[in-house]
């Protein structure tokens, strides 16, 4: 493929903005031909801002032209539908995480692209940041050697305070035809949030740094800040039984073992991930915290030199485009879309981050929900029969 690719985003809120578009905009594989939201002031803005062509309120209308190769799927709401639309229309699909909130749903999804030819990429952002990026080459050159512990955190005070509304978005009119989160408060009945939207990544880069699968994890989930206002509209604070903070543990096929906590109601800055690897010839600590003017660091030691050191990040990992006072959203994710163009313009099997890759960690997700409602460990995989609804609430 010679041409520029030419690719439609749905969504065109806050994450859109600071990540997304900017990734787009920036590549020279690309160019961004249409933009939907149903928030028409919004999207309006957000095309003139980024200098995209045309804008629509109905996604369906971007599914209809033939001359569009991506879609990206950037939307607070559920994705799993847009998701098959998009497949099914014979793009190329970007979506932030989760695709399905049941792993099962995400094979299918990977096999519908699998047969008609596309490529899928998910929102694992970290796993793009050029720390990270590093630290994976350093690993498959045997930096670690035999892989022994990964220690994974995911921890931010973006909920500390229980004003903050639990639903992100900015809404004008109270929503309509949602299901509201969390109004089951028994223990099995805690809605999975943190442990999906924010473990997710980080469980991700443990996978790729053992190099092995999960055989059995036990986990719990907690609600620690009980009471929060629901929306921006909402003045007043209800109960919520929704999970703000999470940890489990898990051994590995290979023997390593795994550990992962993650939490937005912890004191500390957004993104606020840490991933230790260490292993018999080495040890890895990246970590990708806004703080004192740094995005990332990545710090490496071995056995005659125990002392950590933060080692320089090679120039090759950082996204076209790139300025040193880009946030992290924009470099990292920078490096997510060039990575999934470069991949489509490519061919080949070469598609790192996929739907397969997401579906690895939605099943450990499902896992660790269904340990904590049932006290117990929980064997992986699971079994193709478990109830939907013994896995994680939609």
């Amino acid at each position: 493929m010679t041409d520029r690719l030419r690719v439609g985003v749905i969504g065109a809120g806050r994450w859109s903005a600071s990540a997304h578009l900017p990734g787009f905009t920036r590549s020279p594989l690309c160019d961004v031909v249409m933009l939907c939201d149903l928030d028409r002031e919004l999207g309006e803005a957000r095309a003139r801002q980024f200098g995209i062509p045309e804008f629509v309120t109905d996604y369906e209308k971007m599914l209809a032209r033939t001359d569009i190769d991506v879609i990206d799927v950037v939307t607070r709401a559920d994705h799993q539908q847009m998701v098959f639309d998009v497949l099914e229309a014979g793009k190329h699909c970007l979506v932030e995480k989760p695709v399905c909130h049941d792993y099962r749903d995400v094979w299918r999804a990977q096999r519908l692209a699998e047969s008609k030819g596309l490529k899928t990429k998910v929102g694992l952002t970290f796993r793009y940041a050029p720390a990270v990026q590093y630290m994976f080459e350093l690993q498959r050159e045997g930096f670690i050697g035999q892989p022994f512990v990964f220690n994974g955190y995911e921890q931010n005070s973006q909920w500390l305070d229980p004003d903050n509304p639990m639903d992100k978005r900015i809404h004008k009119t109270k929503p309509v035809g949602e299901a509201e989160w969390g109004t089951d408060l028994s223990r099995a009945g805690i809605h999975v949030s943190s442990l999906e939207g924010y473990g997710a990544p980080t469980i991700d880069i443990g996978l790729e740094l053992v190099g092995s699968e999960l055989a059995q994890v036990v986990g719990i989930l907690a609600n620690l800040v009980p009471y929060r206002r629901r929306t921006n509209l909402d003045t007043g604070r209800e109960r919520i039984n929704i999970d703000d903070a999470d940890m489990f543990i898990g051994e590995c096929a290979n023997g390593a073992i795994y550990s992962m906590q993650s939490s937005y109601v912890t004191v500390g800055n957004y993104p606020g991930i840490e991933a230790r690897i260490y292993g018999s010839e080495g040890a890895l600590i990246a970590r990708l915290v806004d703080e004192f003017g740094q995005i990332q660091t990545l710090r490496a030691a071995k056995p005659d030199a125990v002392e950590f050191v933060q080692l320089e990040i090679p120039q090759r990992f950082f996204p076209p485009g790139y300025r040193p006072d880009d946030p992290w959203s924009t470099a990292f994710y920078g490096n997510l879309v060039h990575n999934f163009l470069e991949e489509i313009v490519a061919g080949g099997e070469t598609n790192q981050g996929n739907f397969a890759q997401s579906a690895r960690v939605q099943e450990i997700i499902n896992a660790v929900a269904l340990s904590h409602r049932e006290r117990r460990w929980v064997d992986l995989p699971l079994p193709e029969d478990l109830p939907y609804s013994l896995r994680t609430e939609s």
